[in-house]
C-alpha cells in the first residue's frame, strides 16, 4: 500500500498530543461494510452500508475499490454518468485511474493521489482504467467518497481539483508510530491541499504494529473510522476493528486507535482512513446519482439530465492529440 510515504517518518512535523483533558470519543457502532459491484463490474466494499445518514452527515456514501489484483483484460471502470448535487473524491491507493467530464476537467491519478470533483449543478464524468493497465493487469485499490453540500451550494458551479500525493501534508504522531496524510481539511493546524464547500477534514493515516495514537479532533464535527487494511481497536475501550470495517464514534476532543501487535503479512500496518466534518443538518433527498433536498429537486435533476441540460459527453480525442 504505497500511497504517499517517507523513509524516516520521525523527519516530519508532529501532532501535538493532545491535553490530559480532552475527552476520547466513544465508539457508537462498528459496521462490516458488504461487498459488491460497481460500474462495468469492479468490486467494491460499501462503506457506510447500514450506517444511518445523520450520524454520517456531511458524508452520503463511501466504496472502497478494490483490493484487487487485475489479470490482463479484467481492469473496470464506468460509463458515462450524471452526478448533481454533491461532490465526488477519489482516492488512488495502488493502481491508476483516468477522469473525464462534461466540464473539461480530467486527469490521470496514480499511487497517493486525489482527484476532487464538485458535481454541483451537474455535469457527466466518467473514471477508467488506462489502455496499458486494462493490456498488463495489475493491482487495483483506491476510495470513492461522496460529499453532501448545502442547499445554498447544490447548484454552484462544477468544479475539478487534481491533488497530487506529494501535496498532501505528512506528520508524524508524537511517539513517530503512525504516519497521517492530511489529504483535506486541516489537523492541529496542518492544511491538506483539497479545498471544500463543506468544512471537513480527510486522513490517510498509517500505524505501525503496537502503535496507539491520539489525534486532536475538532469537537464540532463528526468523526468516521474506516479500516483499510489490517486491525487494531478504536475509542477509549479499545473495540477490536478489522479491514472492511467502519467504526462511527461520538461526541469528544480526540480521536484514539491502537495496531494490534500482529498484522497480517499483506498488511504489515493498520491502515486508515479517517474523515469527519461539520453536519448540514439538511433534508436529504438521495437517488442514484443525484442527492438533493426535496423529491421534487430530484425529478429536476432527472429531467435536466434527459434533456442534456447536464452536458453532453465529449467527442473522443483524435490520435496525435492529448487523451485528457
Amino acid at each position: 500500500m504505497p500511497a504517499v510515504t517517507v523513509e524516516n517518518v520521525l523527519t516530519l512535523p508532529r501532532v501535538t498530543e493532545p491535553v490530559a483533558t480532552a475527552v476520547s470519543r466513544a465508539v457508537r457502532s462498528v459496521t462490516t461494510a458488504p461487498q459488491g459491484f460497481e460500474g462495468e463490474g469492479f468490486p467494491v466494499r460499501r462503506a457506510f452500508a447500514g450506517v444511518d445518514l445523520a450520524a454520517l452527515d456531511p458524508f452520503i456514501h463511501m466504496d472502497q475499490m478494490g483490493e484487487v489484483e487485475y489479470a490482463p483484460g479484467e481492469p473496470k471502470g464506468t460509463p458515462w454518468h450524471p452526478h448533481r448535487g454533491f461532490e465526488t473524491v477519489t482516492y488512488i491507493i495502488d493502481g491508476t485511474f483516468v477522469h473525464r467530464d462534461s466540464q473539461g476537467g480530467g486527469g490521470v491519478i496514480s499511487d497517493g493521489d486525489t482527484q476532487w470533483m464538485t458535481a454541483g449543478s451537474g455535469l457527466l464524468h466518467i473514471e477508467v482504467p488506462p489502455e496499458e493497465l486494462v493490456v498488463s493487469g495489475g493491482l487495483f485499490h483506491g476510495l470513492q467518497l461522496w460529499v453532501n453540500l448545502p442547499a445554498s451550494q447544490k447548484m454552484s458551479p462544477p468544479r475539478y481539483q487534481d491533488i497530487r500525493g506529494g501535496e498532501v501534508s505528512l506528520l508524524s504522531s508524537p511517539d513517530g508510530g503512525a504516519l497521517v496524510r492530511v489529504i483535506a481539511g486541516e489537523l492541529d493546524g496542518h492544511a491538506g491541499p483539497g479545498i471544500t464547500h463543506t468544512p471537513i477534514t480527510v486522513l490517510h493515516t498509517t500505524v505501525a504494529p503496537g502503535a496507539h495514537v491520539r489525534l486532536p479532533w475538532d469537537p464540532g464535527y463528526n468523526a468516521l473510522v474506516y479500516v483499510l487494511a489490517g486491525k487494531g481497536t478504536v475509542g477509549p475501550d479499545r473495540r477490536p476493528i478489522r479491514m472492511g470495517q467502519l467504526a462511527v464514534l461520538g461526541a469528544g476532543d480526540l480521536i484514539e486507535v491502537t495496531a494490534d501487535d500482529s498484522q497480517e503479512s499483506r498488511s504489515p500496518s493498520l491502515e486508515l482512513y479517517v474523515l469527519g466534518g461539520r453536519p448540514i443538518r439538511e433534508p436529504v433527498a438521495a437517488y442514484g446519482p443525484f442527492v438533493m433536498n426535496t423529491r421534487a429537486e430530484l425529478v429536476q435533476a432527472f429531467e435536466d439530465f434527459q434533456a442534456g441540460r447536464l452536458g453532453t459527453i465529449p467527442s473522443e480525442p483524435h490520435p496525435g492529440h492529448d487523451v485528457l
